[in-house]
Order: C-alpha cells, then sequence, then structure tokens
C-alpha cells in the first residue's frame, strides 16, 4: 500500500471547501473494524459475500433520489455507506489498499478530468475521449487492439449497458449525426419484428398482416427474441441521441402506467364495471378518460 508521497499532498484546490463534519464519513470505517473484531457474523464477510448486499443498497438509493425521499435517502445512503466502507476495510486486511489510497486515486482522478478546473483548459474535455485515453494508458488492450468496451460494468441493467456500449463508439466516431437515423432504424427493426411473430421467412413488401401475440413471456421464437432485442437497442440509440437517459426514461413511463392502471380501476369501481371481466372497448374509453383528466 505505499503510495506516491506526492500524492499525499492535502493542498489541493478543492480542500478549501471542506467543511466541519466531513472527517465523520471516516467513523464509518472505524466502525466496521469494530464489528470485524466483536462480531462473528461480521467476521467471516468477503467481498463476495457483500456484494449482493452492495448492489441491493445502491438501488435503495436510486429508489430513495426516484421518489424524493430526503428521509429515507439518508438512511440508505448510510447502509451504502456501510458497504463501501466494508469493502475499504478488507482491502485493508489482505494489504490491497487503504482509505487514503482510495481518496487519492479520485483526486487524481477528478483533477486529471477537469483541467479547466485545475489546469488552464478554457472548457470542459471531450469525457468519453478522455476516458479512452485513460484506458489506453492502463494498456487495455487485447489481440485486435484497445477495447473500446473495457470498463463497461456487465452488472449494469440493460438498458444502461445499451447506451454505455454505444457511447463508447460514439467517442471513436460510429454514430448517427442526428436523430433521423436512430429513429428510421426503429422503425425498420419495429418491421422485422412483425415479419418474425407472424412467421415470415425473408424480406417483404411492407409489414405482415395479423402478427402473432405469445400470452406469456418465454413463448416467442428465437427470431422474435433477436428481433425485440434489435428494437429495444435501437430505441436506446433514439433515447440517447434525444439527450434522454433510457432507464430513467423507461422508469417514469412505468410509474405513469402504474398510475393511469390504478386510476382506471378506481373509476371501473365507482361506475360498477367489473375491470376484470369488462371487455377491451369498455376499459379503452375509461383509459382515455384517465389520460384526459391528467
Amino acid at each position: 500500500m505505499k503510495r506516491d508521497p506526492a500524492a499525499t499532498e492535502t493542498d489541493r484546490l478543492h480542500m478549501e471547501r471542506t467543511r466541519a463534519g466531513d472527517e465523520t464519513l471516516g467513523r464509518a470505517l472505524a466502525l466496521v473494524r469494530f464489528l470485524r473484531v466483536r462480531c462473528p457474523w461480521d467476521a467471516k464477510q468477503t467481498p463476495q459475500t457483500l456484494r449482493p448486499y452492495l448492489l441491493e443498497e445502491a438501488h435503495e438509493v436510486a429508489d430513495a433520489i426516484r421518489g424524493a425521499d430526503d428521509e429515507g435517502l439518508s438512511g440508505e445512503l448510510g447502509d451504502l455507506l456501510l458497504n463501501v466502507a466494508f469493502q475499504i476495510v478488507l482491502a485493508e486486511e489482505r494489504g490491497a489498499f487503504d482509505a487514503a489510497g482510495v481518496v487519492e486515486a479520485l483526486e487524481a482522478k477528478m483533477e486529471a478530468r477537469h483541467p479547466h478546473v485545475y489546469g488552464d483548459a478554457e472548457a470542459p474535455p471531450d469525457w468519453e475521449a478522455l476516458k479512452a485515453a485513460e484506458r489506453d494508458a492502463r494498456g487495455r488492450t487485447g489481440s485486435a487492439g484497445t477495447d473500446p468496451f473495457a470498463g463497461v460494468s456487465t452488472g449494469l441493467d440493460p438498458l444502461s449497458r445499451a447506451a454505455r456500449v454505444q457511447e463508447r463508439m460514439a467517442a471513436l466516431g460510429f454514430d448517427w449525426p442526428d436523430l433521423d437515423g436512430p429513429l428510421e432504424k426503429v422503425r425498420e427493426e419495429t418491421t422485422e419484428l412483425e415479419r418474425a411473430a407472424a412467421g415470415t421467412q425473408g424480406p417483404t413488401e411492407g409489414p405482415a398482416e395479423g402478427p402473432a401475440v405469445a400470452r406469456r413471456i418465454g413463448d416467442a421464437s428465437e427470431a422474435v427474441i433477436e428481433e425485440v432485442g434489435d428494437l429495444l437497442f435501437a430505441a436506446v440509440n433514439a433515447s440517447r441521441l434525444a439527450g434522454v437517459h433510457p432507464a430513467n426514461a423507461l422508469l417514469g413511463a412505468i410509474e405513469k402506467f402504474e398510475r393511469r392502471c390504478r386510476r382506471l380501476i378506481e373509476l371501473a369501481a365507482s361506475r360498477g364495471i367489473e375491470w376484470e371481466t369488462a371487455d377491451l372497448d369498455t376499459l379503452d374509453e375509461v383509459w382515455e378518460e384517465v389520460k384526459a383528466a391528467e
């Protein structure tokens, strides 16, 4: 865990923003060290056994942010901090790195990525190009040269991962010039899904008539699965070129759908409509009322 003495300097521009109480974050490390000695469960934990909890807490933090729940966010950030502190203490124990090394590496990375703040650059750098240069400097190369997707976590949700790999290629110049291209691609993939669902082999003139509907997830053919994947990937591209993170957009759509469905059920019940057995035309009328009322 030896570090360059120059890297331990605290005379950094951002240190002027240090506030009283900031050092309390370090108490999380002391807490974990204490628990490792006193609690049998904590003592037997490893980085791998704690990984699921780290991911779970990160999602719970994201949920609290999404719900604008400041009280809940405070508690969830504490749980996440505990998990981060646990990983640092375990690294200390095996002699890999310590808290100071983590923070110093973070400071060095952020200083390098903000030459307009710490240096004399007049404007922020191209973020993706800068990170690509960092990957090159670390020597992450394969038989075919630098891997453009090195460092993209396979644990990301699929929408976020799709956006990240598209951003990586965009940084290399492989991208649409505007939104028209990805929107046309969405239309193309929609047509191909229609054909695959209808069981049509090969290109045809226009979409197939009456594509089949699978009533359960898992009933689709391999061809349909592939076309759905292509359609979703194209939709992510369109979302990205529109300046929207696809995961956030989808969350908004899910919440809107849930809200409208709950209101549909309430409105149907108030009118004596058995929504579970009502025909689609009846429910569609109520659905349109719900939408119009928003």
